[in-house]
C-alpha cells in the first residue's frame, strides 16, 4: 500500500468487510448495503493545533478497532484498495 500520512487530527481507516449474504441466506448486492461504520486504524495525523499553538495528538492509534459516523468518513482508493479518511471527532469508541 502506498505511504499516505494523513495531516492534522485526521485519521486513515480501513473499513471492516460487511457480510455479503443476509442471515437468511440472501446474497446482498453492492447497491443496498450500507457504508461501514467500523474498522481499523492504518496511520493518523499529528493531532489538532490549538489556538495557542501546542498540538493535542490524536486519541487513536494505528491498529485500533473503531466505530464512527455514518457520514463523517471520506472514500479514497489507493492502490486498488478503498479506504476511509476521517476526523477524530467523527469517532464514536475503540472497541476490542
Amino acid at each position: 500500500m502506498a505511504s499516505l500520512k494523513p495531516l492534522g487530527d485526521k485519521v486513515l481507516v480501513r473499513p471492516a468487510k460487511k457480510e455479503s449474504v443476509s442471515k437468511g441466506g440472501i446474497v446482498l448486492p453492492d447497491s443496498i448495503k450500507d457504508k461501514p461504520q467500523e474498522g481499523i486504524v492504518i496511520s493518523t495525523g499529528p493531532g489538532k493545533v490549538t489556538d495557542d499553538g501546542k498540538t493535542v495528538a490524536v486519541a487513536v492509534k494505528p491498529g485500533d478497532k473503531i466505530l464512527f459516523t455514518k457520514y463523517g468518513p471520506t472514500e479514497v482508493k489507493i492502490d486498488g484498495e478503498d479506504l476511509f479518511i476521517l476526523d477524530e471527532r467523527d469517532i464514536l469508541g475503540v472497541y476490542a
